[in-house]
């Protein structure tokens, strides 16, 4: 086999989006450290490779995106590289990756590596040109919720970076949730659409599940071993442990697949890192396709939008893996529809016709006298303004990357802060309203007190008076300013 179709065989279709540049979150703290664990600690340390690292690159040679906008780095094929190094060796490469989370080092995590960098070094090739399209959307997502970029290689464990990837349990998309992890994070999921292929809101998704994870146990190994097998089967695992709360210290008690879950993400770590010094050749992108979005409210078929726009319709597929075929409900939902930025123009001038483009071969006839319905641009004309995962992450009109970013911090801190001010307004209402009962009370009170007078009857005496009322002479005196005992029948006086 020639080298180039090699290196073709090792890509795959990936839908094309930015590349920019990411600033490391570090709002998580460092897991405590920990000894490195040796061979002899780790119960029958085996390779069991996840389904995603299996994938079969073949099946996905020589489409489109390859044909046109791959080309091959041939820098690690010129270089010297000393792949017969031992542990110590590394140990100190992982002690250099610039990582949050813990990488320690042991025959467990080699093995994996052998795997990586021997038999399954095709597929580290093919990864290593997807990560270029999906690596930006997974370190906005992760940043945006705080998180360790470094959670940027699950999904190379988890799909081999292949947003259609299907395991045998069901699980799909780029981060393989299932489906009731995905509903329970606002991914849709129905016979026309399933959003845990959509890269962006799939890694958003992934990223409030991580985090939710990693608040439970506040340990990043066993938030990534939760996250492949569900909490349920950690919380086994430490009740068999008899009370063990670290991943290594529950290792025998995982399921097969999730003990090697978290040795193969520090692999994974390593060898997207260091794929050069085992004479690993990559892909790189040669020109990144600018893509936008537009958001139909009316059913319409890719093909329509294909044809009428003259438009590779094997291209408008692989850029919107969510929709299952080629309908776009509309009708049902907003459904935001991703392709080339130049395109866009052109849908939006063709308008209506659009919809009824080959209607009666494709989907039923369409109403199209109302315009109410036409299509319009949710997100800035350039790679880096991906749509997102709600509607309250939305892309403002020439809003970079880096501004969104921003604006989704701010918009959360301020969402923050008025959740605060609403609840402290709320018992200050709720304060001031029982003061104010209170002091009305009091003052009613008073007031019926202050103004309590009866009429002096003829022979009324200011003692008699006070007995009557349940007061004293003095006090009469002095409500009233009687200086004696004079007072006139027929009179007021007041008692309280």
């Amino acid at each position: 086999m020639s080298l180039f179709k090699y290196l073709i065989a090792c890509i795959a279709t990936v839908p094309f989006l930015g590349h920019t540049e990411s600033v490391h979150a570090r709002t998580f703290p460092t897991n405590p450290p920990t000894t490195l664990v040796a061979a002899e600690q780790v119960p029958n340390p085996e390779v069991n490779p996840t389904e995603g690292m299996l994938q079969n690159i073949d099946a996905q040679l020589n489409t489109w995106y390859v044909k046109k906008y791959m080309v091959i780095d041939s820098t690690c094929l010129t270089r010297v590289a000393d792949v017969n190094v031992g542990p110590e060796v590394y140990k100190d490469r992982l002690r250099r990756l610039p990582t949050t989370i813990e990488m320690p080092y042991n025959d467990v995590v080699q093995e994996y590596i052998d795997a990586y960098t021997g038999r399954l070094s095709r597929s580290v090739s093919f990864m290593l040109g997807a990560q270029n399209f999906y690596i930006p959307i997974f370190e906005e997502a992760l940043e945006a919720e705080g998180l360790p970029l470094e959670l940027k290689y699950l999904p190379v464990i988890e799909s081999a970076l292949d947003p259609t990837a299907t395991s045998r349990v069901g699980a799909a998309g780029l981060w393989q949730f299932m489906i009731p992890t995905a509903r329970r994070f606002d991914l849709t999921i129905n016979s026309l659409v399933d959003e845990r292929r959509d890269p962006i809101k799939s890694s958003w998704a992934a990223a409030r599940y991580l985090k939710e994870l990693y608040n439970r146990y506040n340990d990043w190994t066993l938030a990534i071993a939760a996250y492949n097998c569900g909490p349920t089967n950690i919380a086994k695992a430490m009740k068999r442990a008899k009370g063990a709360k670290d991943y290594w210290g529950i290792y025998p008690y995982l399921p097969r697949e999730t003990r090697g879950y978290v040795p193969a993400f520090i692999a994974a770590n390593y060898v997207m890192n260091y794929y050069c010094e085992h004479n690993i050749p990559s892909m790189k992108t040669r020109v990144p396709i600018e893509t936008d979005t537009v958001v139909v409210t009316r059913d319409v078929n890719l093909s329509q939008i294909a044809g009428a726009c003259g438009q590779d319709l094997e291209a408008l597929k692989a850029m919107n893996p969510q929709y299952r075929t080629d309908v776009v409900p509309g009708y049902s939902m907003p459904c935001a529809i991703r392709m080339p930025l130049p395109l866009i123009d052109r849908f939006l001038q063709l308008g209506d016709s659009i919809y009824n483009y080959g209607a009666p071969d494709i989907v039923e006839p369409l109403d199209v006298t109302t315009s109410s319905s036409a299509t319009t641009v949710t997100s800035a004309p350039s790679v880096s303004s991906a749509s997102s995962v709600s509607e309250s992450n939305n892309v403002a009109v020439g809003e970079t990357r880096a501004e969104r970013r921003a604006r989704l911090r701010r918009e959360a801190a301020e969402r923050k802060a008025q959740a605060k001010e609403e609840r402290e307004s709320s018992k200050k209402h709720k304060h001031d309203k029982k003061s104010k009962s209170e002091k009305s009370s009091k003052k009613h009170k008073h007031k019926k007190e202050k103004t309590k007078e009866v009429n002096i009857k003829e022979g009324d005496t200011l003692s008699e008076i006070a007995e009557r009322n349940g007061t004293t002479v003095s006090k009469l005196r002095k409500m009233n300013k009687i200086s004696g005992n004079n007072i006139r029948a027929g009179k007021k006086i007041r008692v309280k």
